[in-house]
């Protein structure tokens, strides 16, 4: 057999509050995907290293004004948080709360790679929700911050079981501590009940680290200890919250996360083994950035992908994400053959409350995409382009004026999702070249903006845009295709080609 040797990251890009499971060979990891849709992205893996995303769990879960960003404000930073995954019996089940909703979703699907998922709404926040399904037939999730909490489900997970078990379960500690437990994954093995959490102390290395809560009985009590208190050697940001998975050769390992700036909340691999019934992350209480694997060699497949758009029907690879819930109606890859076909459908005031804005993931160490914009369709008021996506975002794209007259344009946040415009020139063409690099090596967190008349000759345009990663967005940059109105509606901005070059 072919071995893999683990590099840390295992991807270099935002895919936070990860979960994953083992089912025969085959690995399957879920993550947050807030107001990225469609949400809770399952990849696929042979060897922990090499991801693929083969399904999400949902296309869109709730359809309001919130959720299409016609509210003025959209579920920037809401949505779906720290999704929960777990397989029991043939089925799959998935699990979130959703904070601008007050609701918890437990979705479950026969086939977690092309299937459809049916969805069960449970009113209420269960913060960072950990599913257990017990070998008793019985079934919880654990959840919580600082007070973890458990409620027993239904057999099926459909709803809470009437008279079944519901209490604090246990309590985090609370001096010294700035971020109390969270973040709940749940374990029965070998007879012990395993709940992982994170916590951020006052303390000692100030950063989040890993916890283990252990005991013989499901209602405690707990005992508890820190099993991983390291950052990889990257500004003191530790390698925290996630869950640990076996392999079919019995090795253990933990899958967790850790902050690198504005690229966003990375993944990343550590080795597990076990003293006296504790697992142990990590070698000599430290995190490994390589280490070699009994697990088998793997195709990489990319998690950001070029696109030439030359579909044969209506859809789109599964890498792409809408910003909030798309107009289906209002796009197409096939009403011109090769192009993505982007039409304004309501007019906005600023690029954060643009519909059917189209995005993918930014990754480091560097990475650089470009595109060319036909402007025919465009109508005055318009403006379309490429956005490196976050609250603090940059765009560089073209805003067509009166009597066909266009401008490139670099703009930014200038207060309140305001677009300041930092750089306009006129342009004469009907084709514009856009491109964006990003620089996120070593938390640089730079990009920098250009256009061209002939995708060879770049002009920079604008200034260089220092991303930060902030908690109203909670999650990373991302790259988007936009166009919307700011006037009157009708118009369309038609794509070629979207080209995606990282830089190892």
């Amino acid at each position: 057999m072919n071995t893999t040797t683990i590099t840390n990251p295992i991807i270099w890009a935002d895919v936070p509050d990860v979960d994953v499971i083992r089912v025969g060979p085959v690995f399957y990891m879920i993550s947050t995907s807030m107001h990225s849709m469609p949400g809770c992205p399952i990849m696929k893996s042979v060897n922990l290293k090499d991801w693929e995303i083969v399904n999400y769990v949902y296309d869109t879960f709730e359809d309001n004004d919130a959720h299409r960003l016609l509210d003025g404000e959209g579920i920037y930073g809401k949505g779906s948080w720290a999704a929960s995954l777990r397989f029991k019996e043939g089925v799959y089940y998935a699990c979130f709360s959703s904070n601008d909703m007050d609701q918890f979703y437990i979705y479950r699907t026969e086939d977690i790679e092309h299937g459809t998922w049916r969805r069960s709404v449970i009113p209420g926040l269960y913060h960072d929700p950990g599913l257990l399904l017990d070998d008793d037939g019985r079934s919880y999730v654990i959840y919580g911050n600082g007070d973890i909490r458990i409620k027993e489900l239904t057999a099926d997970l459909t709803r809470v079981k009437p008279g079944g078990t519901g209490q604090l379960l246990l309590e985090g500690e609370r001096e010294d501590i700035g971020l109390r437990i969270e973040g709940c994954h749940a374990y029965k093995l070998n007879g012990y009940y395993y709940l992982f959490f994170i916590e951020w102390p006052r303390t000692g290395n100030q950063r989040r680290r890993q916890l283990c809560y252990r005991s013989r009985e499901l209602l405690g009590s707990y005992e508890r200890r820190v099993i991983l208190d390291d950052d990889l050697g990257y500004h003191n940001n530790g390698v925290a919250q996630g869950g640990i998975v076996d392999t079919p050769q019995g090795d253990w390992y933990a899958v967790l996360f850790q902050d690198h700036g504005a690229v966003g909340r990375i993944p990343c691999v550590l080795p597990v083994s076990w003293e006296n019934g504790w697992p142990v992350i990590g070698e000599n209480g430290t995190a490994p950035q390589v280490f070699a694997t009994k697990l088998p060699a793997a195709e990489p497949k990319p998690l950001v992908i070029s696109d030439e758009f030359d579909y044969e029907s209506n859809r789109l690879a599964l890498n792409w994400q809408w910003n909030h819930n798309p107009d289906n109606g209002l796009w197409s890859v096939t009403e011109r053959p090769g192009h993505l076909r982007l039409r304004t459908g309501q007019a906005a005031d600023s690029i954060l409350r643009a519909r059917n804005t189209l995005t993918q993931r930014t990754e480091g160490p560097a990475s650089s995409v470009e595109t060319v914009l036909d402007l025919s369709g465009l109508q005055p008021g318009d403006r379309a382009g490429l956005v490196a996506l976050q609250n603090g975002f940059g765009t560089v794209g073209i805003a067509a004026g009166e009597q066909g007259q266009f401008s490139v344009c670099m703009c930014v946040n200038g207060g309140g999702g305001r677009e300041e415009t930092v750089e306009s020139v006129k342009f004469t063409g009907d084709r514009i070249y856009l491109r964006i690099d990003f620089n996120f090596e070593d938390s640089l967190d730079q990009a920098n903006f250009f256009y061209s008349e002939d995708g060879t000759g770049w002009k920079p345009i604008g200034r260089t845009l220092h991303m930060k990663f902030t908690l109203d967005h909670f999650m990373g940059y991302r790259i988007g295709l936009f166009n919307y109105a700011t006037q009157q509606t009708g118009g369309y901005a038609d794509f070629d080609y979207f080209h995606y070059i990282r830089q190892n």
